[in-house]
């Protein structure tokens, strides 16, 4: 169950990270506080756009979904069961093979890092990595 808790917190730090990202996108907020203008250069650039949709608002919806997951999973009637736990680890492992498509773009077609984004690609791996790891817990 701990596993759970560790995956909705991450869950929600994620989630911030995307909204910041999404107000930037739709031009809530002014300038990404990045430091060195790559973000704004990842931000700006035709990718930053999926299937007609901000990378940003797919990260909000991605995180969401994870988050209502892992608090589903923590609730008296999943506690035992296995179920929420493999959601999460189907859910973290596209959000994972998402974020590695959009990371390769960053590399070789836009030429430029966005810190936030790296930051969300490091939470994304360890809601994955937490819970493969609670998978494999007997208690799941």
């Amino acid at each position: 169950m701990r596993h759970r808790m560790v995956v909705a917190v991450l869950a929600l730090v994620g989630l911030l990270l995307s909204v910041y990202l999404l107000l930037h996108q739709v031009g809530l907020v002014g300038q990404l506080a990045c430091g060195s203008g790559a973000c704004e250069q990842v931000q700006s650039s035709r990718y930053a756009w999926f299937l007609g949709l901000p990378v940003s608002a797919v990260g909000v919806g991605g995180y969401l979904a994870i988050l209502a997951a892992a608090l589903a999973g923590l609730q008296e009637r999943w506690i035992s069961r296995s179920g929420p736990t493999r959601l999460l680890v189907l859910l973290s492992l596209g959000g994972v093979l998402f974020t590695a498509y959009l990371k390769y773009v960053e590399i070789f077609r836009v030429h430029a890092i966005c810190r936030w984004c790296v930051a969300s690609a490091v939470v994304i791996v360890a809601i994955l990595v937490t819970s493969v790891i609670g998978l494999r817990q007997p208690s799941a």
